[in-house]
């Protein structure tokens, strides 16, 4: 048995900086590898949409055409692998940008994904940490408690006693990954020059974006590193003790293996609220909530995939944010320019403040307005979204706004606000679920710890009390 009391793994004594550096090979390169798999790609594709087409009229029941041609190309991702899968997933998590069809066969990748042998998961793990699953662990569960299109979670104990849970890469990933990434934006930038809805949704730019992505969330030192951090945010005020991201046991972390507490409890999406019903529901979305927003406006790193699966009910009634593959960072300018956005929606009104953050960004410079009535412009393209019923926030809508204010001050809609409107979409899903009639922009509570001052006032003035936690 290995002495518990000995440091492992690469990591145990800190991670290197140069651990934490992720390397962007070339997107555009393309060889007989990549021509290879293009061909596969194709032939793969190609017979799964014709065969769901093909027996679609034997099965209908109340599908059309599209939902079967959209339920094979599914089926084709799932064929090709990890990459495809992962395409899927990001369809899925943009749904106003595609045909209904579209992203709701896709739903299937955040869900349908097979795990790889046991055998070959403990390879990784010997190979990263240099002692093997038996050596490191009081117990090793072969059958993994998830699989997903990187990496997949088995459930272990360590020798001090402690539960926890271990997230390995799939072998080679990398490398089939980066081909698989080269052939679709070979592909992407063809298909773009017949096909109207891929240019128009600007298909090489979304496998640029996968691409940025997948490099980064391949290397687990990165990841491991801003979980810690965001663990560590949460309770920076001294509050948001019902929310937690589960600990990072360093001595068992490698290149392309994650140790970390195990947590117990179900997917945000099949909790089932307990006596207080609405109430208790909407008690754990505000609090997820609050602390997603103080980490996009006041720390910065914030957590860029909130689906379902990564948002879990614990058993102690906490919430609890998991896998941090994909995480924004704002730059403080964009994080002031955001928490202006929301304090002029819930509390003064002043979108002239908004205005002049933007400026301060070199946006709308030439733009011949003043202050006002570019704050006035931003009044009416966002507060109304942000100020609605989640219940009722499309996130279509939000893009669109963003969009035609870039089209308005002559630049492009802000890449940085994008993944965050992403995230809202998917908390316009649980809203709609659990808390109806809450409304984002007009609950003080989520604030309280980014304008502590005005919200203090404000809850003042109304009368109201706020949760502690």
């Amino acid at each position: 048995m290995l002495d518990p009391t000995r440091p492992v793994g690469p990591y145990s004594s800190g991670v290197p900086a140069t651990a934490l550096e992720v390397h962007m090979p070339d997107l555009e390169r393309f060889g007989l590898a990549q021509l290879w798999r293009s061909a596969i790609i194709a032939v793969v594709l190609s017979t799964s949409i014709m065969l769901a087409l093909i027996v679609w009229p034997f099965r209908k029941r109340g599908r059309t055409w599209a939902d079967a041609a959209s339920d094979g190309m599914v089926d084709g991702f799932i064929a090709l692998g990890p990459t495809f899968v992962k395409l899927g997933q990001l369809v899925a998590s943009s749904s106003g940008l595609f045909p209904a069809p579209v992203a709701n066969a896709c739903l299937r990748c955040l869900d349908d994904v097979p795990s790889f042998p046991a055998e070959q998961a403990r390879s990784v793990v010997h190979e990263d940490l240099g002692y093997s699953v038996d050596d490191l662990f009081a117990k090793f569960d072969d059958v993994p408690l998830a699989a997903a299109s990187v990496a997949q979670v088995h459930a272990c104990v360590l020798h001090d006693g402690r539960e926890a849970v271990i997230k390995i890469q799939r072998p080679d990933i990398y490398a089939r990954m980066l081909i698989d990434l080269r052939a679709a934006y070979w592909g992407a930038n063809i298909l773009e020059k017949f096909v109207e809805f891929l240019r128009i949704a600007n298909a090489t730019a979304i496998i640029r974006d996968l691409h940025n992505a997948t490099m980064t969330e391949l290397n687990s030192a990165v990841e491991a590193d801003r979980q810690t951090t965001f663990r560590n945010n949460i309770s920076a005020f001294g509050d948001n003790k019902g929310v937690t991201t589960p600990e990072v046991y360093w001595d068992y972390c490698g290149p392309r293996v994650i140790c970390m507490e195990r947590m117990r409890g179900v997917p945000l999406d099949r909790f089932v609220a307990g006596p207080d019903g609405i109430d208790e529901a909407r008690m754990l979305i505000r609090r997820g909530v609050k602390v997603w927003l103080e980490s996009v406006i006041v720390h910065g790193p914030f957590h860029g995939d909130v689906h379902a699966g990564n948002l879990w009910v614990l058993d102690d009634g906490r919430i609890a944010m998991l896998d941090f593959g994909i995480v924004g960072v704002l730059p403080e300018t964009w994080r002031s320019i955001l928490s202006d956005m929301f304090r002029a929606t819930l509390i003064d009104g002043d979108f002239a403040r908004v205005a002049r953050g933007i400026r301060s960004l070199g946006y709308a410079t030439d733009y011949e307005v003043d202050d006002d009535q570019l704050g006035m412009q931003v009044a009416t393209a966002l507060a109304p979204i942000l100020g609605r019923d989640l219940g009722e926030l499309k996130l279509s809508e939000l893009i669109m706004a963003l969009i035609q204010l870039g089209k308005q001050w002559g630049v492009a809609s802000p890449e940085e606000l994008v993944l965050f409107g992403k995230q809202l979409g998917y908390f316009e899903r649980y809203a709609t679920a659990l808390a109806p009639g809450w409304v984002i922009g007009q609950d003080l509570y989520l604030f309280k710890n980014v304008f502590p001052e005005a919200v203090a006032e404000k809850v003042q003035e109304l009368g109201i009390t706020m949760p502690d936690e």
